[in-house]
């Protein structure tokens, strides 16, 4: 991280009348410089509920074996894989095994600790076994499952608390776009999740269209990055410019290889969130590259 360098005041002779305008200006406070942080992209992939905990591990082979055939540099695109809870010992222990360099996430989390919570998960859990981040909020949680904001929120807070990044995933439906524009209900879904995080967590923002996921049909580069331009300027008010700065805000929802440069032009989208196309190792190593198919404008 790195930030913009302040001038330094130096003492000088007293100034003359004709310079006591100029000396006067010069004293004014210094504006602050603006945070600059060059934010990593993150590729991430979630894998629903797909593969037992064989087809895991050969999944995650073949995907690093095709990231090491381009020399893939996972310093300058972060590359993160969400398996089921039966995958995550096996996948996490093959990445320790062969020192592989993807990171590992969960795809849902208990807002509770360790308790008489039949068939929960706490965060703890997922830390022992090595969890960088987990999804919260996802669209088929909240309407699958009737998760509310809160419900997401005491989420989030559970895994910011065991040190785990949460992955806060907010997003409109068609019905929400049409009545309140797209912007109005991920703003609200992730100020509720902001609520539940001190300063200085370390959180990521996907945002998916409810709409757009599974559909084909993807937001334009262009919708997705209002949204996320509006969601990273509340993270900015909500947790303060460093905090903006340096948060990852990713796009999810039919994301292909196809498209994710598009996507990944835009200058406030800092990465995805695949669903489908992460089950194809050759099709997700083709994400993960997509540095190779944006041209500057």
């Amino acid at each position: 991280m790195s930030f913009g360098k302040k001038s330094k005041k130096t003492a000088s002779a007293p100034a003359v009348p004709e310079q006591a305008e100029q000396s006067a200006q010069s004293a004014q406070p210094e504006v602050p410089a603006p945070v600059v942080v060059e934010r990593v992209p993150l590729i991430a992939g979630n894998w629903k509920m797909n593969l037992d905990h064989l087809q895991a591990i050969a999944l995650v082979q073949k995907l690093s074996w095709s990231l090491k055939d381009v020399k893939h540099d996972y310093g300058t695109v972060e590359v993160a894989v969400f398996p089921p809870f039966t995958d995550l010992r096996s996948v996490q222990t093959l990445l320790a095994a062969d020192r592989l360099a993807l990171r590992l996430g969960a795809q849902d989390v208990s807002p509770n600790a360790p308790g008489a919570f039949t068939g929960d998960v706490a965060a703890s859990f997922l830390s022992k076994l090595g969890a960088d981040y987990v999804i919260v909020g996802h669209s088929e949680r909240r309407q699958g499952h009737g998760e509310d904001d809160a419900t997401v929120a005491a989420k989030a807070r559970a895994a910011a608390a065991a040190g785990i990044a949460p992955l806060i995933c907010v997003g409109e439906t068609a019905e929400d776009r049409a009545a309140s524009g797209a912007a109005a209900v991920p703003l609200a879904q992730l100020d509720v999740a902001l609520s539940s995080l001190e300063a200085g967590a370390e959180f990521v923002v996907a945002y998916e269209p409810v709409w757009a996921i599974g559909s084909g049909e993807p937001a334009s580069p262009e919708q997705a990055q209002e949204v996320i331009g509006e969601l990273r300027a509340r993270v900015r008010q909500s947790h303060g410019d460093d905090a903006a700065a340096r948060t990852r805000l990713l796009y999810g929802g039919s994301v292909t290889s196809q498209n994710v440069a598009a996507f990944l032009r835009q200058p406030d989208i800092d990465g995805a969130l695949v669903g489908g196309a992460s089950l194809d190792a050759d099709e997700f190593s083709r994400i993960v590259q997509f540095k190779k198919h944006v041209i500057a404008g």
